[in-house]
């Protein structure tokens, strides 16, 4: 954790607000690549995951875009109307769970403010040599951000703002993909939900703002024993591994309680996790190597966890 500041401040179009963080010394900040996030601590439970959106070759600065929710939990408007040039904000990370792999081609898909995240995937592709096109949405033309960054990249990318074509036409971006395609999709639910249905198998990589909605699974009571110490704990119904980790003592990262940011992945030492977060893959799911213990259970009895 570290303390950053504010040392750029502007809108990146309606509702978007974009912030400029460097250290207060000048020291260069930690390397990161395209599809990673850093937490804000903004106050005692708030905190909140921003991509990086700018230069990963930039260890200055990093630049963060955070759309205004008027409906949210609080967040976005604390960060918007509290934090100002030159203020000081507690920053953790960065972390990466939708890192972009090698491919000689790929299809960009962001709707909203899930461009920050794909933003520096362009680059990337381009500096490969890839070949690549982006498909971008947003409810009207103000309020989708960097589009003059975008411009660059002339007709590989294509602007759809919803007010002036309707929902985005999968169709022609999904359909037919060539072999060794990857898809890179970010921004609300229904449009990731959309997306993931056209999808072939092990070709889509997602990142999502809100849980993803599971299949309800058994909410039973289990054993998890913590591997570093050999202490068992008894996770009953209705409680999450994290809330009985806690409350044994046990201290772990942890962040949106929601099973979304990836902050509290835990190794699995041995037994069967009931997958429920929206983070990790289907390959990842069926190696069971990993959980995210805020939201995930236990599909048998008992878990081992290196904790």
């Amino acid at each position: 954790m570290t303390e950053l500041v504010i040392q750029g401040r502007e809108f990146a179009a309606d509702g978007v607000l974009e912030l400029t963080l460097r250290h207060p010394l000048g020291q260069q900040l930690p390397a990161w690549e395209p599809g990673a996030h850093i937490d804000l601590l903004l106050g005692p439970d708030l905190e909140r995951q921003y991509s990086l959106c700018g230069d990963p070759s930039d260890r200055t600065a990093w630049r963060i875009a955070v759309l205004r929710e008027p409906d949210g939990r609080g967040g976005s408007a604390f960060v918007h109307e509290q934090l100002g040039q030159g203020d000081k904000v507690r920053v953790r990370g960065p972390r990466n769970h939708f890192a972009l792999h090698p491919a000689p081609r790929y299809r960009f898909i962001a709707g909203g403010i899930g461009i920050t995240p794909i933003l520096p995937m362009l680059a990337a592709a381009e500096a490969a040599g890839a070949e690549w096109t982006l498909l971008y949405g947003g409810r009207t033309r103000a309020s989708m951000a960097f589009t003059e960054e975008l411009r660059g990249y002339g007709d590989r990318v294509t602007l759809a703002p919803q007010d002036e074509s309707g929902l985005l036409d999968l169709a022609p971006v999904l359909d037919d993909l060539p072999d060794g395609t990857l898809v890179y999709c970010c921004g609300p639910g229904p449009l990731l939900d959309a997306v993931e249905e056209r999808c072939p198998k092990g070709v889509l990589h997602v990142e999502r703002f809100q849980p993803k909605e599971q299949q309800a699974g058994q909410d039973t009571e289990f054993e998890v024993v913590l591997a570093r110490s050999g202490r068992t704990l008894t996770v009953p119904p209705g409680v999450s591994v994290l809330d009985s980790v806690r409350s044994a003592g046990v201290e772990v990262l942890y962040s949106c309680t929601e099973g979304t940011c990836g902050t509290c992945e835990t190794d699995v030492v041995e037994g069967a996790p009931d997958h429920r977060d929206s983070v990790l893959t289907d390959a990842e799911r069926e190696a069971g190597e990993t959980m995210l213990i805020c939201v995930s259970r236990c599909r048998g009895k008992r878990l081992v966890l290196d904790l």
